[in-house]
């Protein structure tokens, strides 16, 4: 039996000598792709990963011992953070998009999974954080936002102009029917005139939505 348990701490020491470099190899992979924190309960920063310094601007030294709120943006209401502490309070993993702030007072955004660390009775000891960049597909988002704001602008601006004009013809067509006397040629010209309105009213609200149908297919299709 003896013989037994020696061969078994040596195949668990091959096997410790082993994991050292994959650990290493996994941990090198993390801290060049991930941002990663550990705080405490009351979310004080006790842990923080090189790449977390290189987004943030900060230092090793200025981060540990501090708050999260040292990179708190102020975008985010605070029913949003509140919602996340009490998540991962009662130990369960949260999952959102932040938008933080760097020391340089520039922006950047995150998709961030925060797992609760637990002791034998279940209970939140730490909080790891899990970050991914995701900047770019914001500032895209924002970009296409922008973008269909414009468009909507620019037709409403069509709208404005181009469709009040066949509303004022008509208007006006209207009013001749107030006079008698009109002859059969006169009241021809003018039932011609209204349908000719009519016509642009129909077209120009087809464009208007034709042009609502294609924004609301484009936000259908944003992931999320």
């Amino acid at each position: 039996m003896g013989i037994a348990k020696k061969d078994e701490v040596c195949l668990v020491d091959g096997s410790q000598e082993r994991l050292i470099p994959l650990l290493m190899a996994y941990q090198q992979a993390v801290d060049t792709s991930i941002i990663s924190s550990i705080t405490d309960v009351r979310g004080t920063i006790i842990h923080v990963n090189k790449r977390f310094c290189e987004v943030s601007k900060f230092s090793r030294k200025e981060l540990l011992g501090q708050n999260h709120r040292i990179i708190n943006s102020g975008f985010h209401p605070k029913e949003f953070l509140k919602e996340m502490w009490k998540t991962i309070g009662r130990g369960e993993v949260w999952h959102g998009e932040i938008k933080n702030q760097a020391k340089d007072g520039s922006y950047y955004w995150v998709d961030s999974v925060i797992v609760p660390i637990k002791d034998l009775d279940g209970k939140p000891v730490q909080y790891l954080s899990l970050r991914t960049l995701i900047s770019e597909r914001k500032e895209k988002e924002e970009k296409d936002r922008e973008d269909q704001v414009n468009a909507m602008e620019e037709m409403l601006f069509k709208i404005s102009h181009e469709l009040r004009q066949p509303v004022v013809k008509i208007l006006g067509l209207s009013e001749l029917f107030d006079y008698s006397g009109n002859s059969a040629e006169d009241l021809k010209i003018m039932i011609e005139g209204i349908k000719e309105s009519a016509i642009m009213l129909d077209n120009y609200t087809r464009e208007l939505a034709g042009f609502v149908h294609k924004i609301r297919n484009e936000q259908d299709s944003e992931p999320g």
